[in-house]
């Protein structure tokens, strides 16, 4: 699947199960709560210096998704998307973009509607079966636990880049 990889120029992802592990915690006074797996945010910044931009598209709203794509200079995000095919639409507006130059990353089958539109589709190996089936890559991570360092890191040995994203840790 390098090929299909290699084409990428914007990458998207979900956040629940994909950036997080998929579990959801509240404080007594209603506050939510995740965990990002640090690994996965280095991941998406060497993403993006290596030149690819990247997109949040969630079901959700949350300040802390909200907070957490500004501190990884996420280009786009979308939340509060229950329609997630209409906020792709969107986005490829707004980006000036085609589904055949991006690549998205989810869990589930809300996540269906733009995972078989676009040139590299990326699941989780806990997803169900429908969803890995129409799943170019499968990571070999979880999500909150690496898949999307994982994938970030396909990303750019499929485009080249990643012996020059690896060279500043090698000197």
């Amino acid at each position: 699947m390098p090929d299909k990889a290699k084409a990428v120029r914007l990458m998207i992802f979900d956040v629940d199960g994909v950036m997080t592990d998929g579990s959801l915690f509240y404080s007594d006074s209603g506050e939510e709560l995740k965990a990002f797996n640090s690994l996965d945010g280095h991941g998406l910044k060497m993403l993006h210096t290596s030149g690819v931009k990247l997109a949040i598209i969630t079901g959700r709203t949350s300040k802390l998704v909200e907070k957490r794509a500004k501190d990884l200079g996420v280009d786009y995000l979308y939340q509060g998307a229950h329609d997630k095919g209409a906020s792709f639409e969107e986005l490829l507006k707004v980006a000036g973009l085609s589904a055949d130059d991006c690549g998205y990353m989810g869990d589930d089958v809300i996540d269906l509607p733009v995972m078989r539109r676009v040139a590299f589709a990326v699941a989780v190996p806990d997803s169900p079966q429908l969803v890995r089936k129409h799943a170019h890559y499968i990571s070999g991570s979880q999500g909150g636990r690496g898949a999307v360092r994982e994938v970030c890191e396909y990303l750019m040995q499929a485009q080249g880049t990643f012996d020059a994203a690896m060279a500043p840790y090698l000197a």
